[in-house]
């Protein structure tokens, strides 16, 4: 270890006088293992400073182990030279005494990932070729380096470096024993349906194919998505019936993306055709297929097609729990169309799929809309009992609604269930319903609400309380709405 620092000691060159501060160095990305670790923008103190830092921590003849525990948990933290961690692991690979194993190349890569320095994870790749771990020493590679490839593949797709992904695909089919893995070939293929280079994930596929590695369905379901992306659905279809020659079976992403793909085509037929096939081979629905289908057809004014065909589904049990069919009540509501909306509401809450609370607020707000205060306070009344909680200012709006037609009793019923299900009446609901006696002069009942406002601080002052004890006294005439 004294030799190996004197080595470093010697090839670090003198610093530069000044800089008085720290001034972290861009790294290059053409090291090679002789590079010293650039200390130039070192002040003497902490040219020192680095010296010691690595005699305290790395102990004569340090292993792979050590240097990674060094790596890891004392140099990843130090506020000045943490940066010389690449630095500090090519120095190493100058040591006659050291050999990287799969562990330090291992953190080494997912270190400039993550950090996003892509220029460099080339000149370590290449080393990790070149100088492979111990684990190689036999006949066979060692069992981790598809796997640090493969996050190497991932960082590179991930920022779009797809020509950094296909160098560095072609550095692993030379070092791993036997052919890559379905799941490299799909990094690289995602890589490039995501930057919409179709002609690219064809080649890839292509290769895939020509060194008979199997195709999965993850693979197949990249190529569909590129296909429809470049609006060749025909291309998808063919992808999709050899995904099905090839025993690969589809799942409810490839489906999805063909029935999205087709709608895209204005080909909604066939589109519902695929989505009947999923049933047919036991697919199940998810949240994203129903959600395909009915905005497809909601946004080509086929709303009432929508409504039949979810419909049907329900009745086959085919709906996903949870799935949200608001955008469907909204379009039919925006239409005004809400007989028909609260039809359907009916038919599929009856076969246990329930609505979302959005969507029975739009259905109210919409039957509210056309006078229909009893169908929504019917409505109103079933959610709450269901649990299904509304927003106060929709509940008061009902409210005020019934007030204004007598029927301030079965207001204030339906103030009770919502507060017994968690909903707090606030002083607007207490106004309405008191202004609501008034009319009606029911006296009794409205002063016994007026106290509950009093003792629930609902009324401001003085004045406040005696308008409203006024209107009671007088039938409603000092009425009035805040």
């Amino acid at each position: 270890m004294k030799m190996a620092m004197n080595k470093l000691r010697k090839t670090l060159p003198k610093p530069i006088h000044p800089p008085s501060q720290f001034t972290p160095p861009t790294a290059s990305p053409n090291l090679i293992p002789s590079t010293p670790i650039p200390t130039l923008s070192l002040a003497n103190t902490s040219h020192h400073q680095l010296h010691q830092f690595l005699k305290a921590h790395l102990t004569p003849s340090f292993t792979p182990q050590d240097l990674l525990i060094f790596l890891r948990n004392k140099l990843h933290y130090h506020p000045k030279f943490a940066h010389f961690d690449l630095h500090i692991f090519t120095w190493a690979s100058t040591l006659d005494s050291f050999r990287h194993d799969h562990s330090t190349y291992e953190w080494m890569v997912k270190t400039l990932a993550i950090t996003d320095r892509f220029d460099d994870p080339h000149s370590l790749l290449q080393g990790m070729v070149s100088n492979p771990c111990p684990c190689s020493d036999g006949i066979f590679s060692c069992p981790r380096s598809e796997p640090i490839f493969r996050f190497a593949l991932n960082a590179f797709c991930r920022v779009g470096r797809l020509e950094d992904a296909e160098i560095a695909f072609a550095s692993m089919r030379r070092m791993i024993d036997g052919k890559p893995s379905a799941a490299m070939y799909n990094i690289l293929i995602n890589g490039y349906v995501k930057c919409r280079e179709h002609e690219k994930v064809m080649t890839v596929y292509e290769k895939m194919i020509k060194n008979r590695v199997m195709p999965d369905v993850f693979t197949f379901n990249s190529l569909i998505s590129s296909c429809c992306r470049n609006s060749q659905f025909g291309l998808a279809l063919e992808m999709f019936k050899e995904m099905k020659d090839k025993g690969c079976s589809p799942n409810v992403v490839s489906f999805n993306t063909l029935i999205k793909g087709s709608f895209r085509e204005r080909k909604f037929e066939e589109g519902i055709g695929m989505a009947y096939e999923m049933l047919e081979l036991g697919c199940e629905f998810s949240n994203v297929t129903c959600e395909i289908l009915v905005d497809g057809l909601c946004r080509e004014g086929r709303v009432l097609e929508a409504c039949d065909l979810l419909i049907d589904f329900s009745g086959k049990g085919a709906l996903p729990n949870g799935f949200d069919y608001f955008c469907l009540i909204e379009a039919l509501c925006g239409e005004e169309n809400v007989d028909r909306a609260l039809e359907l509401l009916d038919q599929l809450w009856g076969k246990g799929n329930a609505p979302s609370s959005i969507a029975c607020t739009t259905l109210i707000e919409g039957l509210r809309r056309f006078g229909k205060t009893e169908e929504a306070f019917q409505l109103m009344e079933k959610m709450l009992r269901e649990g299904i909680l509304p927003d106060s200012v929709t509940c008061n709006c009902l409210l005020q609604d019934l007030c204004e037609v007598g029927r301030s009793f079965e207001a204030n019923e339906l103030r009770l269930l919502a507060s017994s299900k968690g909903l707090d009446s606030d002083g607007m609901t207490f106004n309405i319903l008191v202004n609501g006696y008034s009319r009606e002069g029911k006296r009794k009942e409205g002063k016994r609400l007026l106290d509950k406002m009093l003792d629930l601080g609902f009324i401001p002052d003085l004045a406040s309380y005696n308008r409203l004890m006024n209107g009671l006294s007088n039938g409603g005439s000092s009425h009035q709405h805040k």
